[in-house]
């Protein structure tokens, strides 16, 4: 079969100053007309360099060598003439993080009708001939035509995604490359955008490379899996095969991190415990103590937010109890209310009505009383990027909360007890450093130890994975897991990932409209659901073992 697309012998090297680093590493990728394949790996691996190289989108300090064959074209002699001309027409891409691609300050519909202007591929267009395929294009995507008048933040996440898969598919090219399409979507949106694109490769014919850290997502929609580290492809097959055979330790250890649903191989086994010969950490002392007093108890929480027209009831009528030595998952989509009842569990947020109490005292109002409350509970935020000061080094970062409540004892003996304890060691290698200088995992961890530092009795951690890699996602549960574990300390995680649920809440609150529909034991909710709000978030996951649909 022809290819539509083809690297032979690709190499990437990126100038940094006098030094080069090598991005992609000789390289052979064949992707067939109509065919799908999905390329996976962590960050760095060199997967979105090799995809971008595919339309000579890499930065200036980038050198490309070997061939790049869009239909048997070489992208990388192209003259700039035809390389504008190629893209958008011949092969588009889909960007990663629709709300930072798509323009605030313009309406999508000229958003997607910019590609139309700019590549006339059938000659000059009216504007009612712009609008109308403007139309047609938010069709096909399963978006209303009146959509095009709304401005990015008045769409939800899945509907700006796919917003960009219609600006893709705005002059018909043959290739479209999707780079991370769904990340950070909730299930149900995900399973939505990945339908989509699925459609689309089935009813127009497209070629599709998708990039992906989640395998299980790569299988639900492509033929094919190529598997890359440290510039090189480690494994490639049909993804059936990858995913029930994985043949490569890597490609394991993509596997491993993203569980599936009810495998007691996954149960309470994380990080480095993952696919080892390490016991599960036992659930019976958090069941034990969840039978007895709860350390924070919501009764009838309701929040209210004015909006225009009227009142949006975010949270309604909430009631739950969080204990001690507990992990508790409070899953459920964008925009269920799970996010605000953090915020006012927090004291963030001012309830309309209801109440929350700290080892049965109510929740303070004053600022003397609500500073004191949040060095008892503390909040671990989604981005570890943007919690940190760049201009702050690590060592100043977890000493922030020390000072600001004037802990007594020496400060430097503080920090370093709480970078030990989220597993920054030595931390005299840490202190030092600035956020530019760690990995993504590494901030996380630096988010954790300035709540540690404060010595809390829990943590409400906001999707404190979600934009982490598969490995290092795997090493902040086990550090949830550890100080569950060592110090009894208390959790709500909030998250739209069910599989992170199994691996390691005790219990599963479920969310919807601002109510709670289901809450119980884990293994119950999730392996034996009563509501059906429950069975549809749970339907829409993709399993690592399941096939393409």
């Amino acid at each position: 079969m022809t290819a539509a697309l083809e690297w032979r012998g690709v190499s990437v090297d990126y100038r940094i100053g006098a030094e080069r680093f090598r991005a992609v590493d000789d390289v052979d990728l064949a992707v067939p007309a109509g065919g799908t394949v999905g390329i996976a790996g962590e960050s760095g691996s060199g997967k979105s360099t090799l995809a971008m190289s595919a339309l000579r989108l890499l930065p200036r300090s980038a050198e490309v060598s070997g061939e790049i064959l869009l239909d048997g074209e070489d992208v990388t002699s192209m003259r700039w003439g035809r390389l504008r001309a190629v893209r958008w027409t011949e092969a588009a891409i889909v960007f990663q993080g629709a709300m930072h691609s798509l323009n605030p300050v313009r309406r999508v519909g000229a958003q997607i009708a910019e590609a139309l202007e700019l590549h006339p591929t059938d000659g000059a267009r009216s504007p009612e001939q712009v609008r109308a395929r403007v139309g047609e294009l938010l069709g096909l995507v399963d978006l209303p035509v009146e959509r095009a008048d709304a401005y990015p933040h008045e769409l939800s996440g899945g509907q700006k995604q796919r917003v960009m898969i219609a600006m893709a598919l705005a002059c018909d090219p043959d290739v479209i490359i999707a780079d991370e399409p769904t990340t950070a979507l909730d299930v149900v949106v995900q399973a939505q955008v990945l339908q989509v694109l699925s459609g689309l490769v089935r009813d127009r014919g497209l070629t599709l490379v998708m990039i992906s850290h989640d395998l299980s997502v790569l299988a639900a929609t492509c033929e094919r899996i190529v598997v890359m580290r440290d510039g090189r492809i480690v494994e490639q097959g049909p993804s059936e095969q990858v995913m029930r055979d994985p043949q490569h330790e890597h490609t394991r250890e993509l596997a491993a991190a993203f569980p599936v649903i009810g495998d007691p191989a996954s149960r309470y086994r994380v990080g480095r415990r993952a696919g080892s010969g390490q016991a599960a950490a036992p659930a019976g002392d958090a069941r034990a103590e969840a039978s007895g007093t709860p350390l924070l108890a919501v009764r009838g929480l309701t929040v209210d937010f004015r909006v225009r027209g009227g009142t949006l009831r975010a949270v309604d009528q909430v009631s739950l109890d969080l204990h001690a030595g507990e992990i508790v998952a409070l899953v459920g989509q964008s925009g269920s209310g799970k996010t605000t009842l953090a915020r006012t569990i927090l004291g963030l947020q001012r309830p309309t009505s209801g109440e929350v109490r700290l080892a049965g005292q109510p929740l303070p109002t004053s600022r003397a009383g609500l500073k004191a409350y949040r060095r008892k509970v503390q909040f671990v935020l989604q981005d570890p990027t943007g919690s940190l000061n760049p201009r702050q080094t690590v060592g100043d970062a977890v000493a922030e909360g020390i000072r600001i409540h004037r802990l007594p004892g020496a400060e430097a003996e503080q920090v370093e007890r709480a970078l030990r304890r989220a597993e920054l060691v030595p931390p005299e290698r840490f202190t030092g450093l600035l956020p530019a200088q760690l990995s993504g995992g590494q901030r996380q961890r630096v988010v954790i130890a300035g709540a540690l530092a404060l010595e809390p009795d829990f943590l409400v951690a906001d999707e404190p994975v979600a934009s982490l890699d598969a490995s290092v996602r795997g090493e902040i549960l086990a550090l949830l897991q550890d100080l569950k574990n060592d110090l009894g300390l208390g959790a709500l995680v909030i998250t739209h990932d069910l599989g992170l649920a199994w691996n390691i809440a005790d219990r599963v609150v479920v969310m919807t409209d601002g109510r709670i529909v289901e809450e119980g034991p884990t293994e119950r909710v999730l392996l034996d659901p009563q509501h059906d709000y429950t069975r549809k978030l749970l339907s829409v996951v993709p399993s690592r073992l399941g096939a393409r649909s």
